[in-house]
């Protein structure tokens, strides 16, 4: 590593007011912009005409949502850097104090989150704060109504980040508190005009999308800005980490701002509203960050190299503009959020199905809807579209330096993808919502058929030879791969016997339980859904047919005999479900009185027949491919004997024979 201590002597002797004063120059600017323009965009000065909760509650719930978006960014972003962005010298102790200023961030994240749980619980119920029985009121109302359940969640869970922050993690904790801190932003994005639109579903994944993207971009900049005067010789390297990080963000925040306009504003005459104003001055300010981050790019990384003066104050003073910008637009932001969108909430037809799922039901299927049916899941989807988007480049990567890379692997991944791709958009996603057949058709090809391809496309051996490494002892996407597999977690669920039984307890659980209801009604029970499909099968292929690097495989005979105990258990549980005569899903089916579904119990009964017939497929692959692998070693092994035979004159089967030899002469003897 090279060698980092840290500050200059004149830095390091510097006074504690001194680097309190980064703090101020920092967040302070950046905060008030927000206060200043989120109070200017909103209506809290207006009482309202029905069930005013009062002046209280109308300046503090934008005030609040400031303060938390504030916590919230600088919390991640403390996260961000001290676990994957800034290097650690022999005398620098950059990580304790992002560690510190994160589990402070995240502390006052967790109030600001409860005091605006109250506040929110008097302004959906008309209510003045220490009414008789508010108290109580609001208690018992936190897990009834998803307006105020989602936030509380939030708070908790900042809660436990700020402990275990507390308690001076390292840099692999501090990554894990920063994912734990993006989870928290999840039940955010359930809640708010976008989540109650006609494509609730759309809405979440993009108002998600642009909350993780913002809070990652906004808070990196914070935190790094914080940290300016203690980067030393690194300062070069985190500016450039942090400014891919930026690019990221950038990108995601534009793609998922567009399609929450398009959803809310839904036409050009919608831009003429409150709502669509603010639209176009978060695009303008979008479109000011983008040009920061090209300037960052292009003339002043370069600069930052060995420590130069002039470049660092360029970059200073660039950054404290684009935070100031970047207060504006989250001031636009938390306006819009207490916005009405032109669009109403819900509109046209609704029928059970809507009700149940938010879609209307499909039409009757026939032919030629199984090609031209077509859904977007936006979540998964771009998922699908990076994932190969990223393995492409990574395949070029290696061609450009004279590398070559398996064609057939890179088929297989793609292949993979794409089918995912289809069944999650496409008309077995459509009627897998309504129809427990299709359902499982569905099921079986995410996680018995797409993880056989997906696991044979290579990526991890293609990604740790694309990737660069870091030679700093942080955490780059490489290290954090090579971290993943080889832990010992890794170790224990990636042994074939494992997870073959987690596959099939975990399949038992989910549609014996009242999970599979939730999962049929609910847009976070569909994507852990679709999650726990993908990731258990993809486990369970790696474990029996996996050729990128982990733990220690066990010997082909094994692995096959696993297989053929594993397809036993399935076909037990699509016995199950062909014979069986209680609807799963509690009454979810029977409510749906579909015309071209007359009996949803035969409709399920028809699924476990495609349960026991659509994994044939799949395990004849992986039996195909251990049986293969089992010859090519023995092969292997053959041939490897012939060799040292000629080489010793076959030195092993004359000893054996003496052997044998030797024991027939004592026989006779005895």
């Amino acid at each position: 590593m090279a060698s980092d201590t840290g500050t200059s002597p004149a830095t390091a002797a510097a006074p504690v007011r001194a680097r309190r004063s980064t703090w101020i120059r920092a967040v302070v600017p950046f905060a008030l912009v927000v206060v200043v323009l989120a109070v200017l965009f909103s209506h809290a000065a207006s009482p309202l005409e029905l069930g005013d909760p009062g002046a209280v509650v109308r300046w503090g719930i934008p005030l609040l949502n400031v303060v938390r978006d504030l916590t919230a960014a600088l919390t991640v972003g403390a996260l961000l850097l001290g676990g994957f962005l800034v290097p650690e010298g022999a005398t620098t102790r950059r990580r304790e104090s992002l560690a510190r200023y994160a589990a402070w961030a995240a502390t006052g994240w967790a109030v600001v989150g409860a005091a605006s749980v109250v506040l929110n619980f008097a302004d959906v119920s008309g209510t003045r704060l220490g009414a008789t029985g508010f108290a109580s009121e609001a208690w018992a109302s936190i897990w009834q109504l998803e307006i105020l359940r989602a936030p509380a969640i939030t708070a908790l869970i900042a809660a436990a980040v700020a402990l275990l922050a507390f308690t001076g993690p390292g840099a692999r904790g501090m990554a894990w508190l920063f994912g734990m801190a993006l989870v928290a932003l999840y039940p955010l994005a359930l809640i708010g005009h976008a989540a109650g639109s006609d494509d609730h579903e759309a809405s979440v994944d993009s108002l998600l999308v642009h909350l993780l993207a913002v809070t990652v971009w906004v808070g990196g900049l914070l935190a790094l800005l914080v940290m300016w005067g203690r980067l030393g010789k690194g300062t070069a390297d985190v500016v450039r980490r942090y400014s891919t990080v930026a690019l990221w963000c950038f990108g995601a925040v534009a793609v998922s701002g567009v399609l929450n306009a398009v959803i809310r504003v839904g036409s050009f005459s919608g831009l003429a509203s409150r709502y669509g104003v603010l639209v176009l001055i978060k695009v303008l300010l979008l479109l000011a960050l983008g040009s920061f981050g090209a300037l960052h790019r292009q003339r002043v990384i370069g600069h930052l190299d060995g420590a130069d003066a002039p470049g660092r104050a360029l970059f200073a003073r660039l950054a404290g503009v684009e935070s100031l910008v970047m207060g504006a637009a989250v001031a636009v932001g938390v306006a819009l959020a207490r916005s009405a969108p032109p669009v109403a909430e819900v509109h046209g037809r609704v029928d059970t199905a809507y009700s149940l799922t938010g879609y209307l039901a499909p039409a009757a299927p026939h032919v030629a809807t199984w090609f031209t049916l077509w859904r977007v899941e936006w979540l998964l989807s771009a998922v699908s579209v990076i994932a190969i988007a990223v393995y492409l480049s990574w395949v070029v990567r290696l061609a450009r330096r004279g590398d070559r890379w398996p064609v057939l692997r890179t088929i297989s991944w793609c292949a993979g993808w794409l089918i995912f791709l289809y069944m999650v958009d496409g008309a077995p996603a459509v009627y897998g919502r309504v129809m427990f057949s299709v359902h499982m058709l569905e099921h079986m090809t995410v996680s018995m058929l797409v993880p056989i391809l997906l696991v044979r496309g290579g990526v991890v051996t293609l990604a740790l030879r694309a990737l660069p490494k870091r030679h700093d002892l942080t955490l780059g996407p490489r290290e954090v791969i090579l971290s993943v597999v080889h832990s010992r977690l890794v170790t224990v669920i990636a042994n074939p016997a494992v997870a073959a039984i987690f596959v099939f307890v975990s399949l038992i659980v989910f549609y014996y339980s009242p999970l599979f209801h939730l999962a049929l009604t609910t847009h976070t029970g569909h994507l852990l859904m679709m999650v726990h499909f993908m990731a258990s099968g993809y486990l369970y292929a790696w474990a029996l047919v996996g050729i990128d690097p982990g733990p220690r495989r066990w010997a082909p005979p094994i692995r096959l005999g696993i297989l053929l105990i594993a397809i036993a258990f399935h076909a037990f549980f699509g016995v199950a479900l062909m014979t069986g005569n209680d609807l799963l899903g509690g009454d979810f089916f029977q409510l749906l009185h579909l015309s071209y579904v007359p009996s949803p119990i035969t409709d399920q009964q028809r699924g476990g027949t495609i349960a026991w017939g659509a994994g044939e497929v799949p395990t004849f692959m992986l039996a195909m491919l251990i049986a293969g692998e089992w010859y090519r070693k023995d092969t292997a092994e053959g041939e490897r004997q012939a060799r040292q035979a000629d080489r010793d004159d076959d030195a092993e089967l004359r000893a054996y024979n003496d052997y044998l030899a030797a024991r027939s002469g004592r026989g006779k003897q005895a």
